[in-house]
Parts: structure tokens; C-alpha cells; sequence
């Protein structure tokens, strides 16, 4: 039985604007956003959007749209690129209606435990067209500008996918609550979903509702230089390992402006 929508009520909205914007794609991002909230089963307390525009002329799809929503205490976001912002803004749309679709979902499988299969519903070719393209920047100049610490969710496979897609993150770093192992869950063709973890327990997994493949092999230990040294050599959109002090899960990830970012378990 589906959860009939709150009574609409319309949330605070932050909107920032950067770069030269056609005139009117404020005011039209925000229409577009709130138009979505009259079927959502829970309160929005708040909405933030940001739009902006690139100035490289190599980034084929400059104009950028982002959204931020607080649904009764559970986050959901969009991050989108496209050659136009009218277009962006469209497109913005379409991806937070799937997350707050994902969002229903949930609120109403509460009720019935465990997700159902088919539930996740990312196929080979959903992802990553709508992503914003990373600046070109060269490796001899990129740094990790961002250090990012927190104490890990402790969840199940799918209760990470679900955190990962309404998000609408590439990755996930979180702590498997069966095997008490730091983990990253992330997209990967034609299985779906993979995962890696600091000391890999396939077996302690148990059944997941999606698509799962489990890489057998054990995170390198190494620190954040020698990841560095690996993400500038090797291109890969992030970088999964154990510290070489703590052995706790670590994740170095290629940010949009080129820079990297990396995200460490609060102790």
C-alpha cells in the first residue's frame, strides 16, 4: 500500500547562480525542482540549488546544475552537465525524480523489510552521461584539497547502494555490518555493482536484492602520496586502500576541477 504524499507546504530554497547565465534559469530551476515535491510521502525542509558555468573550452558540456534536498531528515541530491542550461536544468529534474523515487521506495519497503530485487534500478549505460566532465587538469599539478574524515555508516550492501544512489555519488565508503569490514561499493559494468573491501569476506556477505560481484583481491595498504602517485599514473576516477598506519579504508577521488579529494574513517 503506497504512502499518500504530505500536504504541500513549500520549503526554504537556496539558490546560488555563477558564471553568465542565460536570464530566467534561477527562477526556472526552482519551479522545476518544487514541482516534484507534491508527491513526495515525507516533508522537505529545505531545498538548495546551484548553478553555474564552466569557462573551459574544452568541456563539451559547460553548464552544470546541482540539487541538495532535506526530506524529513534524509538527504537527496543531483549533480548533472549538459551543452545548454536550459538543458541542465531539465535534466536535473529527471535525475532527483529518480532519487525521490528511490526515497518512496524505501519509506514504503520500511514496512517490509528487506528491499526487493529490481529495486536498485541502474543498468549498464544509466550511468555516468549525466556527470559533469573533470577539468583537464595535468597530474604534476593536481592535489588533494580536500581531506574529508567521518565515522563510517555501519550498513548491509544494499542499505550502501541505497545511501550511493540517492546521493547520486560514483562510490561509497562505508563499513559492511557483516563483516565488520571497511568497504567501497561502487558501478561497474555488466554486473552492476562491485565491491571491495579492506579484507574480503564473500561468504559473510549474505543475500543482496542487487547485482553484486565482490573483488577477491585485499585493499593495498600504502598512504595518501603512494595513492597520489597511483591515481596520476593510472587515471582511475578513485582510489580504494588501507592505510598504511590505521589499516582502516581509505578513498583518493578524482574531483570535477581536476584536484583530488580524500575521505578517511574518523577514529
Amino acid at each position: 500500500m503506497a504512502t499518500d504524499p504530505v500536504p504541500s507546504q513549500t520549503p526554504e530554497v537556496e539558490l546560488e547562480a555563477q558564471g553568465d547565465l542565460p536570464p530566467g534559469m534561477p527562477e526556472l530551476a526552482r519551479n522545476k525542482v518544487l514541482s516534484l515535491l507534491d508527491e513526495v510521502p515525507e516533508p522537505v525542509l529545505s531545498v538548495r540549488i546551484r548553478l553555474s558555468q564552466t569557462h573551459n573550452p574544452a568541456t563539451e558540456r559547460p553548464f552544470i546544475a546541482q540539487a541538495n534536498l532535506d526530506v524529513n531528515g534524509r538527504p537527496a541530491r543531483a549533480h548533472v552537465a549538459a551543452e545548454s542550461m536550459p538543458e541542465a536544468i531539465d535534466l536535473l529534474r529527471d535525475r532527483l525524480a529518480l532519487q525521490l523515487t528511490r526515497l518512496r521506495r524505501h519509506w514504503e519497503n520500511q514496512r517490509g523489510g528487506m528491499p526487493k530485487p529490481g529495486e536498485h534500478e541502474w543498468r549498464h549505460g544509466d550511468e555516468p552521461t549525466h556527470r559533469p566532465d573533470h577539468f583537464p587538469r595535468p597530474p604534476e599539478e593536481r592535489e588533494i584539497i580536500r581531506h574529508k574524515s567521518f565515522s563510517l555508516a555501519r550498513e548491509s550492501v544494499d542499505e550502501a547502494a541505497f545511501e550511493m544512489d540517492t546521493m547520486d555519488y560514483g562510490f561509497h565508503l562505508f563499513t559492511e555490518i557483516n563483516t565488520g569490514e571497511d568497504s567501497v561499493l561502487y558501478r561497474a559494468a555488466p554486473t552492476g555493482y562491485r565491491l571491495a573491501q579492506v579484507h574480503p569476506h564473500p561468504e559473510q556477505l549474505g543475500t543482496t536484492a542487487l547485482r553484486l560481484t565482490v573483488s577477491p583481491a585485499p585493499a593495498a595498504r600504502m598512504n595518501s602520496a603512494t595513492a597520489k602517485r597511483r591515481m596520476d599514473t593510472l587515471g582511475q576516477p578513485f582510489v580504494f586502500y588501507a592505510d598504511d598506519v590505521t589499516g582502516r579504508g581509505n578513498v583518493l577521488y578524482h574531483r570535477y576541477d581536476g584536484h583530488y579529494g580524500l575521505i578517511t574513517p574518523a577514529e
